[in-house]
């Protein structure tokens, strides 16, 4: 089995790649940095956010690593696209994800039920190891829920709710979530580009 590393410390993350990896056969082990270089996300799309992860965990590795990089938000449309490529920093640079979840469900309390139309994107970048750049884009619609429900998922999973259910991302089973989400979409994408171009050959570090 050959590794991808994924430029993210974030345990979770990296544990839904590798269930969106076996779901779609690759033979491959996804492996969170041990020691994730700072990156200043600060180019304003996720795409360019992507980029600049994978860049850097590259850079920090060895030479042949295959690395993957991942920027993701949710986009609400009344409030003009945001929080956007700041989903991480919705409730100020000291916040945490239920900071950033209780800030949402506040700012979102006036938005009447036909407005809240919302949209998770992901964007995927893939370094190989000869230096070329894959990248791959998912987003899932739906609308946001007043208050919390589940517990399961992390972010604003508890408020998400994906078109054509009536269940937030929080209370779908994660197999289930795996099959829709704007994450699932964008490796699946990925995943597809890899088995009909480039046999994953990483380095085993």
């Amino acid at each position: 089995m050959n590794l991808i590393h994924l430029a993210t410390g974030n345990a979770h993350k990296a544990r839904e790649m590798q269930a969106l990896a076996d779901a779609s056969g690759l033979p491959v082990k996804i492996v969170a940095a041990a020691t994730m270089p700072a990156v200043v996300e600060d180019t304003g799309t996720f795409a360019g956010n992507a980029r600049k992860k994978a860049a850097a965990l590259k850079a920090a590795l060895p030479p042949g690593a295959w690395v993957l990089a991942d920027d993701s938000g949710l986009g609400v449309e009344a409030l003009d696209g945001a929080p956007g490529v700041e989903s991480a920093y919705y409730a100020g640079p000291a916040g945490d994800s239920a900071a950033n979840l209780a800030k949402l469900v506040e700012v979102m309390r006036p938005v009447p039920d036909d407005k809240r139309a919302a949209r998770f994107v992901c964007v995927l970048v893939l370094l190989t190891p000869a230096g070329g750049e894959q990248r791959f884009e998912g987003r899932c619609d739906g609308t946001l829920r007043r208050e919390p429900a589940g517990g399961g998922g992390f972010g604003y999973d508890p408020i998400f709710v994906p078109d054509g259910f009536n269940r937030t991302f929080a209370e779908f089973a994660e197999a289930e979530k795996n099959k829709i989400s704007h994450r699932a979409r964008a490796f699946a994408a990925l995943a597809r580009w890899l088995k009909e171009n480039s046999p994953v050959q990483g380095s085993g570090v």
